[in-house]
């Protein structure tokens, strides 16, 4: 049996990380349809149904350039925000301690020391100078 499925999905895409994430989504709102009653229950379990149908018509499909283009632009978007979500966390814990600036000519995040005053700000990534208070 372990072969002929195996047969049956050589040149299918199977699952990637867009699939597994899609899932996950499709399980939490299977959990929120079965605790809401009404047609915002029948609602959410069409949502279900539908949502389990693309990620079975993705895992099966024989276009695999095209889902994996797909996938590829869910992982862009995925550490994108994993990123923005760190920095975030890093200026949340060193707040006390840092003040943070973005430079006006390169929009990067620049960590300067509190309490020195007002100061020059030079920028490690193009150089540009501004003031600002720490």
């Amino acid at each position: 049996m372990r072969e002929k499925l195996a047969r049956f999905m050589v040149g299918r895409n199977g699952n990637d990380q867009l699939n597994l994430f899609l899932f996950g989504v499709d399980a939490a709102l299977l959990f929120a349809a079965a605790l809401v009653r009404g047609t915002a229950s029948r609602c959410l379990y069409g949502a279900v149904l539908a949502l389990l149908g693309y990620v079975y018509f993705r895992m099966f499909s024989r276009n695999v350039a095209r889902r994996r283009e797909e996938n590829g632009k869910f992982l862009r978007l995925y550490y994108r925000l994993r990123a923005t979500l760190k920095l975030r966390r890093e200026k949340w814990v060193q707040r006390k301690d840092y003040k943070f600036y973005t430079c006006p000519a390169c929009k990067t995040t620049l960590r300067v020391p509190r309490g020195h005053g007002k100061i020059k700000i030079v920028c490690r990534k193009c150089g540009n100078t501004f003031t600002g208070k720490s």
